[in-house]
């Protein structure tokens, strides 16, 4: 028999600014399971966490909480008034008859001394201050906000160690893909209001919800279907009667008020991501030789050597502090080394998206942003676009458009942010933690948009799971302004350095020809040559967009054969073009491109079925 829950969440409901947030929610979390709480930016994820934790009231439902059952809650924005340094912070968390010995070894874990005063620390430090106080007494049950924020992936991949060891129960919600993957046991989607529980974990869920959303589609066109039955019965079969059937004509209101609230209760458009393509660059794109640069003594990068072609896409990773903000600057032109030499490709132009986003003026509006202050125009492509039909592409609402930047979510500067990069044309891309706020949605599209770029690419992120899905290698942050390139993804450089980065590579003659860094032909980094297999090149997994189109071509194809044979028919009529030159044109024209539309579906479904069938075979 399955043991009681430690916290049962029933039927929440919770209403902001006379706008649904919750309509029906639940949450039900056993002892020691791990559940990951997925769902949009803005569906009320934290807020359904913090009625957990007791922080917010709902306005209607059950919360129950098993007696003597410890919480501890970590929020997205901890608050450190009052104390005088970290230590005290952390201890302020301990129970009566905690040991506040484990309060200071965790700080010491984590890279703190507890002496820090909190009003000087950085994101980073800030979130493991957080971290230590909610792990430090041991608690049965572990409501964890965003834990990876500002953590470089050294903190990252020693919090899933710590969380993987514990005896508590854990609620995550993190757009981390890999976080979720290595601790998750069970998937909690929240989505327009309710919840829906998937008892397996964070692997199995986006087929699962792709699946949910398709379902949900069909039953709108069976609706659609039977509304468009009940109205022709309306229109003609009533007419032959003397007496109205009343209960059928009030069937039918009660059909289109169901459709008319499903329609209002469907899911939030996606985001539409697209870069705007300048003119090609050179083959060349960036030429670094023995490059160095150091800060007080305290080197950075020391004797880099690297050559990006056009095409590259090339990860950066390190422990926050590494420099990999600085060799972007030196890469791109924007810091002059100490010594050595960077040679920039010609025709460049170059679009940047750079982590701090201290960069938006949080006065100005999000129009104001968009625009530079310059009318309702946002020029896109060299061509101006109405900045509300462009923030519509991020997900923003016209009512928005003058909303201050201070007003906004992280998720929603993150988008603004992407806004204002994407909308300048471009050949490198330089992305500084784009993915920092990001919904699991946004992430898909933010991929397929990278993975359709025709330009170079230079990327910041600690996301492993992102990086081993977009770039073709990764440069390393070693230690001691030490850079070392390795071929492949993340996975790929773990495989090859024997390690993560909380580590030393392994060490003899095997380790360093697997440490090599990939050759493109000429120069290197750091490292020699080594060839680039071609599975390297290849995707290890479809794309979303892949596996949405390799669902629906199929049906799209059948379709345009139903119309290529009707429109075939139609111009056979011998009479038909007597009868009507311009539509017989008009027929043969639409039989062209419905001709045309299916050959590059069919190719396109071809293409798809082959790249997995060689994933799959892989």
């Amino acid at each position: 028999m399955a043991a009681p829950p430690l916290i049962h969440l029933q039927d929440i409901h919770l209403t902001f600014g006379g706008t649904p947030l919750l309509e029906g929610a639940e949450l039900a979390l056993g002892p020691r399971e791990r559940v990951c709480l997925v769902g949009r930016n803005g569906s009320g994820k934290s807020t359904l966490l913090k009625i957990a934790a007791g922080q917010v009231q709902p306005d209607d439902g059950t919360v129950f909480i098993q007696p003597s059952v410890t919480v501890r809650y970590l929020p997205q924005e901890p608050d450190f008034a009052g104390f005088a340094d970290t230590a005290a912070y952390v201890e302020a968390g301990l129970a009566p008859g905690d040991d506040p010995y484990r309060a200071t070894t965790l700080l010491s874990d984590l890279g703190l001394t507890g002496t820090e005063d909190p009003a000087t620390l950085s994101g980073g430090e800030a979130r493991r201050a957080a971290l230590a106080r909610v792990l430090a007494p041991e608690p049965d049950v572990l409501l964890l906000d965003e834990p990876t924020n500002h953590l470089d992936l050294v903190a990252i991949e020693a919090l899933e160690q710590t969380l993987t060891g514990l005896r508590s129960a854990i609620v995550l919600i993190s757009h981390d893909r890999r976080f979720l993957q290595n601790l998750s046991e069970a998937t909690v989607w929240l989505d327009r209001g309710l919840t829906r529980r998937l008892d397996k974990g964070f692997a199995a869920f986006e087929g699962w919800r792709d699946q949910v959303l398709e379902e949900e589609e069909s039953d709108r066109h069976k609706l659609d279907r039977k509304i468009v039955r009940e109205e022709h019965w309306l229109r003609y079969g009533v007419t032959a009667r003397r007496k109205r059937n009343q209960r059928r004509l009030g069937d039918l209101h009660a059909l289109r008020a169901e459709r008319l609230a499903r329609k209002a209760n469907r899911p939030a458009g996606d985001v539409v991501l697209k870069t705007q393509e300048a003119s090609r660059s050179g083959k060349l794109v960036i030429e670094a030789d023995n490059i160095e640069k150091a800060y007080d003594g305290r080197p950075i990068v020391c004797d880099v050597s690297l050559r990006v072609e056009r095409g590259d896409r090339i990860g950066l990773i390190g422990p926050n502090g590494a420099g990999k903000t600085t060799l972007i600057n030196l890469l791109t032109g924007k810091l002059a080394p100490d010594s050595g030499t960077v040679r920039l490709g010609t025709a460049l132009e170059i679009a940047s998206l750079d982590q701090n986003r201290d960069s938006l003026d949080p006065d100005a509006s999000v129009s104001q942003t968009l625009t530079e202050g310059r009318g309702d125009s946002v020029m896109v492509g060299g061509q101006p676009r109405h900045v509300i039909g462009y923030m519509k592409d991020f997900l923003f609402k016209p009512e928005q458009a003058r909303t201050p930047v201070s007003a906004l979510s992280g998720g929603e500067k993150g988008r603004l942010m992407l806004a204002r990069a994407l909308a300048r044309p471009s050949n490198l891309l330089v992305l500084d933690e784009p993915t920092n706020d990001l919904d699991l949605e946004t992430l898909d599209l933010l991929q397929d948009m990278l993975a359709d770029y025709p330009g170079t690419l230079l990327l910041v992120s600690h996301d492993r799971d992102f990086l081993d899905r977009v770039v073709t290698s990764v440069m390393v942050a070693e230690g001691d302004g030490v850079w070392r390139e390795y071929a492949g993804g993340y996975s790929d450089m773990v495989a090859q350095r024997g390690s993560g980065i909380g580590g030393r590579p392994a060490v003899g003659e095997k380790a360093e020809q697997k440490a090599a860094a990939p050759d493109r032909k000429s120069g290197t980094a750091n490292g020699g040559p080594v060839d680039k297999s071609p599975s390297q090149e290849a995707r290890k997994k479809l794309t979303y967009k892949d596996q949405h189109a390799l669902k629906v071509l199929p049906g799209n194809i059948e379709s345009l054969t139903t119309e290529i044979a009707r429109l075939e028919k139609k111009i056979a009529d011998p009479a038909f073009y007597a009868r009507d030159p311009d539509g017989f044109a008009a027929a043969g024209k639409a039989l062209e491109e419905a001709a045309a539309s299916r050959a590059a579906a069919e190719e396109e479904w071809l293409r798809i079925a082959m790249l997995r069938e060689e994933i799959e075979g892989g």
